[in-house]
């Protein structure tokens, strides 16, 4: 573990101080949304069976520290991280070679590239895809040299269901409220400050993102024409309908657009597509308003990106379904495939040459250094001799202890660390084959920490591990010749800092690890 940024922090409080604190967060967040749904565990199912309950979502008391280098660098390279994983997903033919290596050993990414190739076969209709990406960072800290300056290393790249933009920016403006009323004591140095807590246009951002492929796919294909909408796809049920809330709320009230949300095991039934129209316009009537129908200009999945969503064959064809469709996705089949963990290991495996065959055209050789510095080590494990010298590592308890082993897949809870390495790699048995399905990653080293977390009612505090993800819209065309390769829009659009006690091994909030934090930004 490296050395503590600063020991002292966050302060002391005082039983009448914490109880200020904590009134004020509690009533903030609920009044500005910063709000989930329980889980069963803390309400039961008998006591809200409607589910109209609602609680502050699990966050910090504190906005935790952050080194500002840190943070300005991550930001200031989202832009040539939209644009590599736009090039990956729009070069079929290099995602081909990656993904074949793949479909015999996860059913998973074998059912999506089968329905790439069904609508390859039949015909795209649609020549834009809309990314929301989430790079996501932890600060490195080498704890064998005292003097090391923290940098950044990259944990994950996400392509499909980027979420909690909505919940970030609120954090952001719940710290920055108790810090208004003066509910953090001051501190030698005095550490948060209005200077020290950036403003986080997550909100803003990706809502604008998604009215920009809504505008971007034109008038309507239908006939007769149709009003328009964005239709987001999500989980039911879903505890974390207020971050997709705030964005839908704030589509509508700054750009006048129709949103609609729409539970993925039910798009068969309340979407279509008429077979006359060779356009292919996806047509949404609402359940609750039969009889008015809409076309769909954009979909935004917060849904489908885990296997345990697709329960039957049911599931599959409303995904084939909606991706033959003429509405603009976020994202499509090939950019949910370019964000497997096989793609990341690809890029920032030691000596690869991908970086610069994807960004020489559009970044200098010194930005795509940088790019490259905020890799972790990654390996592959197959019969190459990076893979062997991984497989060497991940048998071994005593090399083991010091990376994490993942599989190609999105969603927290997958993930085997250290010691537990070689006996799951034993568990596999001689197959190759489900070696393949995973990689293997040189675990990061941040600075101690500490923090409160409030989740569920009550306050923990001890040794925290903050995760930065910073967010990044990409609109962007395919084409059948590189003329019509092009890059619409690019921005960087704001930023998450998830929070967990160091002792927990995974960081998602929504499945029940982490909190959302803000930053504090100091100079080290």
């Amino acid at each position: 573990m490296a050395a503590s940024l600063y020991p002292d922090y966050p302060p002391n409080l005082t039983a009448e101080q914490s109880d200020y604190l904590l009134t004020n967060l509690k009533d903030w967040s609920i009044l500005n949304g910063l709000a989930v749904r329980p889980s069963f565990s803390f309400v039961s199912e008998a006591l809200d069976p409607s589910r109209s309950l609602a609680v502050t979502a699990p966050v910090t008391l504190f906005p935790s520290l952050f080194p500002r280098v840190c943070f300005e660098e991550a930001r200031a390279i989202q832009k040539a991280y939209n644009e590599l994983y736009a090039l990956i997903a729009r070069d079929e033919d290099w995602l081909q070679e990656i993904v074949e290596e793949l479909v015999d050993v996860d059913d998973f990414i074998a059912n999506l590239w089968n329905i790439h190739l069904t609508v390859k076969k039949e015909g795209y209709v649609q020549p834009l895809s809309l990314g929301i990406f989430r790079s996501d960072y932890m600060v490195h800290k080498d704890p064998s040299h005292a003097d090391s300056k923290p940098q950044i290393r990259q944990v994950e790249f996400n392509t499909i269901a980027s979420s909690f933009g909505g919940l970030a920016a609120k954090v952001s403006g719940l710290h920055s409220h108790l810090l208004s009323i003066s509910a953090y004591p001051p501190t030698a140095p005095s550490l948060i400050t209005k200077a020290t807590l950036p403003p986080n246009p997550s909100v803003k951002s990706i809502s604008r993102g998604l009215v920009t492929a809504h505008k971007a796919y034109g008038p309507s294909k239908a006939k007769p024409q149709l009003p328009l909408c964005i239709l987001f796809v999500v989980q039911d049920p879903e505890n974390n309908a207020f971050d997709q809330h705030a964005l839908a709320s704030t589509i509508f009230e700054e750009h006048d657009v129709l949103t609609f949300r729409l539970p993925f095991h039910k798009a068969l039934e309340h979407t279509r597509i008429p077979e006359d129209l060779t356009s292919r316009p996806l047509i949404y009537e609402p359940p609750h308003s039969p009889g008015i129908i809409y076309e769909v200009t954009t979909l935004y999945f917060r849904a489908g990106y885990a296997p345990t969503e697709y329960t039957s064959s049911k599931s599959w064809e409303a995904r084939l379904h909606l991706e033959r469709s003429a509405a603009i996705k976020c994202p499509s089949i090939l950019t949910h495939l370019a964000g497997s963990k096989k793609i990341q290991q690809i890029l920032a495996t030691p000596s690869s040459p991908h970086l610069e065959r994807f960004l020489a055209t559009t970044a200098s050789a010194e930005f795509i250094e940088r790019v490259r510095a905020t890799f972790a080590a990654i390996y592959p494990l197959d019969g190459t001799p990076a893979g062997k010298y991984a497989i060497d590592i991940a048998t071994d308890p005593d090399k083991a202890k010091g990376y994490v082993l993942k599989p190609q897949r999105e969603g927290g809870g997958n993930n085997i660390y250290g010691l537990k390495i070689p006996p799951f790699i034993r568990s596999l048995g001689n197959d190759s084959r489900k070696y393949r399905g995973h990689i293997l990653m040189e675990l990061i080293e941040p600075p101690a920490l500490r923090n409160s977390i409030f989740r569920n009612g009550e306050v923990r505090s001890g040794e925290v591990i903050g995760e930065l993800g910073v967010y990044g819209v990409c609109l962007w065309q395919h084409g059948h010749d590189v003329a019509e390769l092009k890059t619409l829009e690019n921005w960087e659009a704001g930023y998450l800092l998830r929070t967990k006690g160091r002792e927990s091994e995974e960081g998602g909030v929504a499945a029940g690890f982490g909190a959302v934090d803000s930053v504090c930004l100091i100079n080290v």
